[in-house]
């Protein structure tokens, strides 16, 4: 293609991808099956069958996906149910990639191993299509967080598991317990690069001058990528070090933290429509009804059998309710990862890769069409619901603070703050700080003097640099920081 064709090849993906995002909205349908509906009609004028660009950038958008996902995760949501959702991550992905595996082989004539490959593919949730579908949704922070969590962590056993399963099949003599020592190596050295890392991270944005605040979100990101291929190039998971040292980063004190935050969620979201259109268009139509009546009973038993039963069984023990463990189980969405996955085969030549690619790609649009689509209906049945979801202003993006000594800071009241039920000129604030927001049930309020501070009010305060923890302790107290435990 010459490169006008390139230029307006992308420039298509990007507004349509944007157009699909509010049509899918209105229609109650995730957006990735919009942007994969694109790609399939884009396919019909644009040839494209670059098997390893397509891997490329989905791991790329991948990463980029899972570090805008982890600085939106507030550790006090989800330390209660880690265990739960590494349960889930782990034992969960195991349970449904041998179930599916094993229909596979017969619904599809696969070997053994060729059916535990196309289960192990499909096996994880997706991280993208679980952030975008559960982040407007008013379902039960409990739920929502060991889903978030889940889809967050549940990607390095289905990649372990492909591997694996690709090694066997080309290396009929390869051990399976030195697979097994390998998962424990990869998951060890991704939690402790990710812990490492995102302190790292956190220092590094508070503590280097930049002459522009515009440079701290690409400083951001490029630790981001920093810890995939650190942790990824010695053995270790690097997409589960990327969500780990994310979710340390955003629970940390960060300077030009809106700045960072709105970076990400515009360049996760390019990312995403990009990715799925790229997938999109490496299948036909043609190809996906050749596998209908296959796709349509696979898809079947992942979402009634193989997913239920793997969720029971690892939350056997955990403090679920038979209802919650039912929404869980109807939220296993399948997404990008699993055809980045379907990537694998392709690329390392094994002989049923063009079946299994199809079929994944089938059984992944019907999961976000029928799942996607009733997860509120299915919660509001089960009264699984809270209260609305506030449209909290997500920033307070006012002037740019690059080139001088201030900063505004983002500070939560809470019930035990000092400064609840304090008046703003009642306040003792260090010198030269000035309270310039208030953030009260979604509504931007006006600071006077005789405003009064109340409990789960979010300030934006304009201090010196200098001055910010004499200010947070002004507001919050000294010892109300929370911080991620050690490793």
């Amino acid at each position: 293609m010459s490169i006008e064709t390139m230029i307006f090849l992308f420039t298509a993906m990007l507004l349509m991808g944007v157009l699909a995002t509010k049509f899918s909205t209105r229609l109650g349908l995730p957006s990735l099956v919009l942007f994969l509906l694109v790609g399939m009609g884009m396919n019909q004028f644009v040839f494209f069958e670059n098997v390893e660009i397509t891997q490329l950038i989905g791991i790329m958008a991948l990463i980029i996906i899972l570090f805008e996902g982890g600085t939106q995760t507030k550790w006090t949501q989800i330390k209660p149910i880690v265990g739960s959702a590494s349960i889930l991550a782990t034992l969960g992905v195991l349970i449904t990639s041998l179930i599916a595996g094993l229909a596979a082989m017969y619904i599809l004539n696969f070997s053994l191993l060729e059916g535990l490959l196309f289960g192990a593919i499909v096996g994880s949730t997706d991280a993208a299509a679980v952030f975008s579908v559960l982040g407007n949704k008013n379902i039960k922070r409990k739920l929502t967080s060991t889903l978030e969590a889940e889809s967050g962590s549940n990607d390095p056993m289905a990649v372990f598991l492909t591997v694996a399963f690709i090694e066997m099949i080309q290396i009929p003599d390869a051990s399976i317990w030195t697979a097994i020592g390998s998962f424990f190596v990869q998951m060890g050295l991704g939690l402790l690069l990710g812990l490492a890392l995102g302190k790292l991270t956190v220092l590094t944005i508070n503590h280097i001058k930049l002459d522009t605040a515009g440079l701290y979100p690409v400083l951001a990101l490029g630790m981001a990528t920093l810890t995939y291929i650190t942790t990824d190039s010695i053995g270790g998971s690097g997409l589960l070090a990327v969500y780990v040292m994310a979710v340390v980063v955003g629970n940390n004190d960060l300077l030009y933290r809106f700045t960072i935050l709105r970076f990400n969620e515009g360049f996760a979201w390019m990312m995403q429509i990009l990715m799925f259109i790229l997938l999109g268009l490496l299948v036909f139509p043609s190809q996906l009804l050749n596998v209908f009546w296959q796709g349509i009973a696979l898809s079947i038993i992942l979402m009634f059998v193989a997913r239920p039963i793997a969720v029971f069984i690892s939350m056997l023990f955990l403090k679920y309710n038979i209802k919650e463990q039912l929404f869980i189980s109807w939220a296993g969405l399948k997404g990008a990862v699993p055809i980045v996955l379907a990537t694998y085969p392709i690329i390392a030549g094994i002989e049923s890769s063009e079946l299994i690619f199809n079929v994944v790609f089938f059984v992944v649009l019907i999961s976000a069409l029928v799942q996607g689509s009733s997860l509120s209906w299915l919660a509001e049945k089960l009264h699984l619901t809270g209260r609305d979801k506030e449209n909290l202003l997500p920033s307070l993006e006012i002037i740019n603070l690059g080139k001088t000594d201030s900063e505004i800071i983002e500070v939560s009241v809470t019930d035990s703050s000092p400064a609840v039920d304090t008046s703003l000129i009642d306040l003792v604030l260090p010198d030269n700080t000035l309270i310039i927001g208030i953030i009260r049930e979604g509504e931007l309020i006006t600071p006077i003097g005789n405003s009064v501070i109340h409990e789960n009010d979010t300030l934006y305060v304009l201090s010196h640099k200098k001055s910010r923890e004499k200010a947070k302790a002004a507001i919050i107290g000294k010892k109300k920081e929370k911080k991620l435990p050690e490793s």
